[in-house]
């Protein structure tokens, strides 16, 4: 039998990435890409977790293809001389890596992501998560 799920039931992603919190991020693999619902409450800018997670260049190594059901995101090319996209509500799109996402306001996205990428771009935001904190105090350097 071939893997199908409606989008609310596919597994948290906190029970793969109990870093990032138990709300918001649900997904799956399936040989080898990872089938994702997130779900953006409030407006989130990715830039600084990229960098503190230390991915090369402060980018997204992962590719995305996806959906957006509702909301609007952006992505940015750091380092290139790609003109930022805007993702809006009922629009499909491919992400090349390379980038930095940032939504600018409540968004429900489906992603489609190579699995070993994508995996990359969690461990470094679980990383990131765990230094923000120190990072956000006056007597902590921020990790470049």
């Amino acid at each position: 039998m071939m893997p199908h799920s409606r989008l609310e039931d596919l597994p948290n992603g906190n029970l793969r990435w109990p870093a990032i919190g138990d709300s918001g991020f649900r997904s799956v693999q399936w040989g080898d890409m990872e089938v994702g619902y997130t779900t953006v409450h409030e407006p989130l800018d990715c830039t600084q977790q990229y960098k503190w997670g230390g991915l090369p260049g402060g980018v997204c190594p992962c590719p995305h293809y996806g959906y957006i059901f509702e909301g609007r995101m952006r992505a940015q090319y750091p380092g290139s001389d790609w003109p930022e996209e805007v993702i809006e509500g009922g629009e499909a799109f491919f992400i090349p890596s390379g980038h930095v996402l940032i939504y600018d306001e409540p968004t429900k996205v489906l992603e489609l992501n190579p699995a070993h990428a994508l995996q990359m771009c969690m461990d470094a935001i679980a990383l990131a998560i765990e230094r923000m904190p120190a990072a956000l105090s006056p007597e902590e350097p921020k990790p470049e």
